[in-house]
């Protein structure tokens, strides 16, 4: 079966923050293969989609649906829904993971 990958509007804006800091702080080529790279790394769950974890911020609070896998040092955190796979955010795993998921997920 082949899941079908949706970045939601969310993650979206994340990945716009991340290229818009990379292209500012390095270089326009570095933050479009970085762009590139999440990208790939998350549409990898079309074929794969049960290989992430449950993130540890979540995992105390008895929340387990949603997952997550890396693309070092970010953080893809994802909903598996039927064959439908949502992206809810694209993350720096250096900044304050456990309150940004406070806000989107614990609401």
């Amino acid at each position: 079966m082949k899941y079908k990958v949706i970045i939601d509007p969310l993650a979206k804006e994340d990945l716009r923050e991340i290229f818009f800091y990379v292209s500012l702080n390095d270089s326009l080529e570095i933050a479009n293969k970085l762009l590139d790279k999440i990208e790939e790394t998350s549409y990898k769950l079309e074929k794969f989609p049960y290989r992430g974890h449950i993130p540890e911020e979540l995992r105390t609070t008895g929340i387990k649906r949603y997952l997550e896998i890396h693309y070092k040092p970010y953080r893809i955190i994802y909903e598996i829904k039927k064959d439908k796979i949502y992206i809810h955010s694209v993350l720096d795993g250096r900044r304050n993971v456990q309150e940004i998921l406070s806000i989107r997920i614990l609401k």
